[in-house]
Protein backbone atom coordinates (compact mmCIF):
# COMPACT_ATOMS: atom_id res chain seq x y z
CA UNK A 1 0.00 0.00 0.00
CA UNK A 2 2.84 2.36 0.79
CA UNK A 3 4.38 1.71 -2.63
CA UNK A 4 1.06 2.50 -4.35
CA UNK A 5 0.76 5.76 -2.42
CA UNK A 6 4.34 6.68 -3.31
CA UNK A 7 3.69 5.97 -7.00
CA UNK A 8 0.52 8.08 -6.82
CA UNK A 9 2.43 11.04 -5.32
CA UNK A 10 5.13 10.73 -7.98
CA UNK A 11 2.47 10.62 -10.73
CA UNK A 12 0.74 13.72 -9.30
CA UNK A 13 4.02 15.66 -9.10
CA UNK A 14 4.94 14.64 -12.65
CA UNK A 15 1.51 15.67 -13.96
CA UNK A 16 1.62 19.04 -12.20
CA UNK A 17 5.18 19.60 -13.44
CA UNK A 18 4.20 18.76 -17.03
CA UNK A 19 1.13 21.02 -16.99
CA UNK A 20 3.10 23.77 -15.27
CA UNK A 21 5.77 23.58 -17.94
CA UNK A 22 3.16 23.83 -20.69
CA UNK A 23 0.86 26.58 -19.35
CA UNK A 24 2.80 28.25 -16.54
CA UNK A 25 2.20 28.56 -12.81
CA UNK A 26 -0.94 30.71 -12.96
CA UNK A 27 -2.47 28.52 -15.66
CA UNK A 28 -1.77 25.41 -13.57
CA UNK A 29 -3.36 26.95 -10.49
CA UNK A 30 -6.33 28.06 -12.58
CA UNK A 31 -6.78 24.57 -13.99
CA UNK A 32 -6.59 23.03 -10.51
CA UNK A 33 -9.21 25.47 -9.17
CA UNK A 34 -11.46 25.03 -12.21
CA UNK A 35 -11.24 21.26 -11.79
CA UNK A 36 -12.22 21.54 -8.13
CA UNK A 37 -15.23 23.78 -8.91
CA UNK A 38 -16.36 21.70 -11.86
CA UNK A 39 -15.90 18.51 -9.86
CA UNK A 40 -17.86 19.75 -6.86
CA UNK A 41 -20.73 20.83 -9.14
CA UNK A 42 -20.68 17.47 -10.92
CA UNK A 43 -20.50 15.59 -7.61
CA UNK A 44 -23.54 17.45 -6.33
CA UNK A 45 -25.51 16.78 -9.51
CA UNK A 46 -24.59 13.08 -9.82
CA UNK A 47 -24.93 12.52 -6.08
CA UNK A 48 -28.46 13.92 -6.20
CA UNK A 49 -29.32 11.61 -9.09
CA UNK A 50 -27.92 8.61 -7.22
CA UNK A 51 -29.87 9.56 -4.09
CA UNK A 52 -33.14 9.94 -6.00
CA UNK A 53 -32.58 6.58 -7.72
CA UNK A 54 -31.86 4.95 -4.35
CA UNK A 55 -35.00 6.42 -2.78
CA UNK A 56 -37.08 5.32 -5.77
CA UNK A 57 -35.78 1.75 -5.55
CA UNK A 58 -36.30 1.67 -1.78
CA UNK A 59 -39.90 2.90 -2.09
CA UNK A 60 -40.57 0.24 -4.74
CA UNK A 61 -39.15 -2.44 -2.46
CA UNK A 62 -36.49 -3.42 -5.00
CA UNK A 63 -32.87 -4.27 -4.22
CA UNK A 64 -30.82 -1.10 -4.44
CA UNK A 65 -27.24 -2.36 -4.67
CA UNK A 66 -26.75 -0.59 -8.02
CA UNK A 67 -27.97 2.75 -6.68
CA UNK A 68 -26.07 2.39 -3.42
CA UNK A 69 -22.86 1.54 -5.24
CA UNK A 70 -23.37 4.49 -7.59
CA UNK A 71 -23.72 6.80 -4.59
CA UNK A 72 -20.53 5.41 -3.07
CA UNK A 73 -18.61 5.83 -6.33
CA UNK A 74 -19.89 9.40 -6.78
CA UNK A 75 -18.78 10.24 -3.24
CA UNK A 76 -15.35 8.72 -3.90
CA UNK A 77 -15.13 10.67 -7.16
CA UNK A 78 -16.00 13.88 -5.32
CA UNK A 79 -13.27 13.29 -2.76
CA UNK A 80 -10.75 12.54 -5.51
CA UNK A 81 -11.66 15.73 -7.36
CA UNK A 82 -11.24 17.84 -4.24
CA UNK A 83 -7.75 16.39 -3.63
CA UNK A 84 -5.29 18.71 -5.38
CA UNK A 85 -3.72 17.20 -8.47
CA UNK A 86 -4.51 16.25 -12.04
CA UNK A 87 -4.32 12.47 -11.70
CA UNK A 88 -6.87 12.46 -8.87
CA UNK A 89 -9.06 14.89 -10.86
CA UNK A 90 -9.11 12.57 -13.86
CA UNK A 91 -9.89 9.52 -11.70
CA UNK A 92 -12.61 11.44 -9.88
CA UNK A 93 -14.10 12.65 -13.15
CA UNK A 94 -14.17 9.09 -14.48
CA UNK A 95 -16.11 8.01 -11.39
CA UNK A 96 -18.57 10.86 -11.91
CA UNK A 97 -19.44 10.10 -15.52
CA UNK A 98 -22.19 7.45 -15.83
CA UNK A 99 -20.57 5.22 -18.53
CA UNK A 100 -17.25 4.81 -16.73
CA UNK A 101 -19.04 4.61 -13.37
CA UNK A 102 -21.05 1.64 -14.72
CA UNK A 103 -17.77 -0.16 -15.49
CA UNK A 104 -16.43 0.64 -12.01
CA UNK A 105 -19.73 -0.50 -10.44
CA UNK A 106 -19.64 -3.88 -12.20
CA UNK A 107 -16.02 -4.38 -11.16
CA UNK A 108 -16.78 -3.37 -7.55
CA UNK A 109 -19.88 -5.58 -7.21
CA UNK A 110 -18.05 -8.59 -8.70
CA UNK A 111 -15.16 -8.03 -6.30
CA UNK A 112 -17.46 -7.71 -3.28
CA UNK A 113 -19.40 -10.82 -4.28
CA UNK A 114 -16.18 -12.86 -4.40
CA UNK A 115 -15.04 -11.45 -1.07
CA UNK A 116 -18.41 -12.18 0.54
CA UNK A 117 -18.32 -15.83 -0.58
CA UNK A 118 -14.73 -16.18 0.61
CA UNK A 119 -15.55 -14.56 3.97
CA UNK A 120 -18.62 -16.76 4.45
CA UNK A 121 -16.60 -19.87 3.68
CA UNK A 122 -13.92 -18.87 6.18
CA UNK A 123 -16.47 -18.33 8.92
CA UNK A 124 -18.58 -21.47 8.53
CA UNK A 125 -16.73 -23.71 6.11
CA UNK A 126 -17.78 -24.65 2.59
CA UNK A 127 -21.38 -23.97 1.65
CA UNK A 128 -23.46 -27.01 0.80
CA UNK A 129 -26.69 -26.76 -1.17
CA UNK A 130 -28.85 -29.86 -1.42
CA UNK A 131 -31.46 -29.95 -4.14
CA UNK A 132 -34.29 -32.20 -2.96
CA UNK A 133 -38.05 -32.53 -2.72
CA UNK A 134 -40.52 -32.50 0.15
CA UNK A 135 -42.11 -35.87 0.93
CA UNK A 136 -45.39 -35.95 2.86
CA UNK A 137 -45.10 -37.33 6.37
CA UNK A 138 -46.18 -40.88 6.85
CA UNK A 139 -45.07 -44.23 8.02
CA UNK A 140 -41.37 -44.67 7.19
CA UNK A 141 -40.80 -47.61 4.92
CA UNK A 142 -38.41 -50.10 6.41
CA UNK A 143 -37.64 -51.87 3.14
CA UNK A 144 -35.91 -48.84 1.54
CA UNK A 145 -33.06 -46.78 2.99
CA UNK A 146 -33.45 -43.01 3.21
CA UNK A 147 -31.87 -41.47 0.12
CA UNK A 148 -31.50 -37.81 -0.61
CA UNK A 149 -30.78 -37.24 -4.27
CA UNK A 150 -29.20 -34.03 -5.36
CA UNK A 151 -25.93 -32.34 -6.02
CA UNK A 152 -23.47 -30.69 -3.71
CA UNK A 153 -22.34 -27.20 -4.61
CA UNK A 154 -19.34 -25.78 -2.83
CA UNK A 155 -18.63 -22.17 -3.33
Amino acid sequence: MAVAFLLYVIAEIAAIWAVGSAVGVLGTLGLLLAGAFLGSWLARREGGKAMRAFMSAARAGQPAEKELTDGMLVALGGVLILVPGFVSDVLGLLLMLPPSRAVARRWWLRRMEKRAVRFANQRRGPVMVVDSEVVPPGEPRRDQPTVIEGRVIEG
